[in-house]
């Protein structure tokens, strides 16, 4: 009997085998499909666009680097500037060195204004944190601004820079939109003439970052943008490795946005494989910032986005120039820069959301100043016609602007301001 059953259950096993054997081979089908499909699309968006699906910045975010601080009636100007280019961020520098310049002397003077102008535009912040006091750095040899851009402060004076970064998000809770903190730490220029260090940056940020989300924890926090070059030495060193030493050092959990320079060197369609195949570094295009994605993916940190803090074209031809290699003239930067944002929003939506320009040029900036050569505007505060000289300016203001569901349409080159700028629209955010 146990014979006759096992041989009997095993007439029924064969059966059952025959008779489920093209389900099994439909299931192995889909399974296969999928996987395929899904391979597919990973090749498709090596860039990972769809794992963003909260992103703090509407994509895109329309922003340009301003300098308020000393100046209440030019800063006026400019942030009307910014709002007749229908952009809704502005980026402005609150200098640790300005704001105490001794220890346990603070000044508000000047960031209070540009935080009420800046509202009374209908405008968002953007605040960098940097530029540290000689004071919170007696280590370093030499002087701010005439040996070293910025130095990070010593060990012993730590508490001190997190008490900066606290003290402006406490005082300005609700009323600034996002912090970058530091700026190109991948440069010892940068770094207090020191070598760049992943690690000791990631600490600086680990500390400010704690301290803005104690104070205002609806703060978005961008990490700073990192300078695009191909030097691997003393002086530098390169964007990709130093962004993965940041991630070694698990610098992610302390910001919201991985920041990103966005230098143009050539045609903004040009890109990091294009360089490559040219016989150019990778890092000499716009399109760099997909490098810095790809590694973001690999690191598992898909869902976060990317701000440009740093996005431009420079115009200095001059024969001494260490730009002119790749500077272009006027109306090639007004073209690259307005190509550089459509091709963002055609590309690298949402993974990018803040895309920030530089610069509505300091009044004070002369031709001997790098600056003066990237800004999008004259230096001068002549309202006829507004933002000026450079064709930049009216370029950037006359584009489509991208932002989340919303479009603001393109403006003819006769386009008429209202007599009030809070007419003129921006994308909500």
């Amino acid at each position: 009997m146990q014979q006759r059953s096992f041989a009997g259950g095993g007439r029924v096993r064969r059966f059952a085998v025959r008779r489920f054997a093209p389900l099994f081979l439909i299931v192995v089908l889909v399974v296969v499909f999928a996987l395929t499909a899904f391979a597919l699309t990973r090749s498709a968006d090596p860039f990972a666009a769809g794992a963003v699906v909260d992103p703090p910045f509407p994509s895109l975010t329309y922003g340009i680097q301003a300098f308020l601080w000393w100046d209440e009636n030019i800063a006026s100007v400019h942030l009307a500037w910014v709002r007749m280019m229908s952009f809704s961020h502005v980026k402005q520098i609150f200098a640790w060195e300005d704001l105490e310049p001794e220890p346990g002397l603070w000044s508000f003077v000047a960031s209070d204004r540009i935080v009420d102008q800046a509202e009374s535009y209908g405008l968002h912040l953007v605040v960098r944190l940097s530029d540290a006091p000689d004071w919170s750095h007696p280590s370093v040899p030499g002087r701010r601004r005439e040996d070293f851009i910025d130095a990070p402060p010593d060990a012993q004076y730590m508490d001190a820079w997190a008490n900066y970064c606290g003290t402006v998000a406490a005082r300005y809770r609700g009323r600034i939109s996002a912090y970058q903190i530091w700026n190109e730490p991948n440069l010892s220029r940068e770094w207090g003439n020191r070598e760049p260090n992943a690690a000791e940056f990631v600490e600086l940020l680990r500390r400010c970052s704690a301290a803005i989300r104690a104070a205002d924890p609806a703060a978005i926090l961008i990490s700073a943008g990192l300078a695009t070059t191909g030097n691997q030495d003393v002086t530098a060193h390169r964007d990709d490795i130093f962004l993965q030493e940041m991630y070694d050092a698990g610098f992610q959990q302390y910001i919201d946005v991985v920041g990103a320079h966005a230098p143009g060197y050539r045609a903004p369609e040009y890109g990091p494989d294009d360089a490559e195949r040219d016989g150019f570094g990778r890092w000499s295009t716009f399109r760099r910032i997909e490098d810095l994605r790809k590694i973001m993916v690999r690191n598992g940190d898909a869902a976060r986005q990317m701000a440009i803090l740093e996005l431009g074209w420079t115009t200095d031809q001059r024969e001494d120039s260490q730009y002119r290699w790749f500077a272009v003239d006027e109306a090639q930067q007004a073209d690259y820069l307005v190509r550089a944002y459509q091709y963002a929003a055609a590309h690298w939506r949402p993974w990018v959301g803040l895309m920030s320009t530089i610069y509505i040029a300091d009044p004070a900036w002369t031709p001997d100043d790098e600056e003066y050569w990237w800004a999008v505007t004259a230096t001068g505060i002549d309202w006829s016609p507004p933002g000026i000289t450079r064709p930049a300016y009216l370029a950037l203001a006359s584009m489509p602007k991208y932002c989340g569901d919303q479009v603001i349409a393109a403006r003819d080159g006769d386009y008429l301001l209202p007599n009030d700028v809070l007419q003129i629209p921006v994308c909500a955010g």
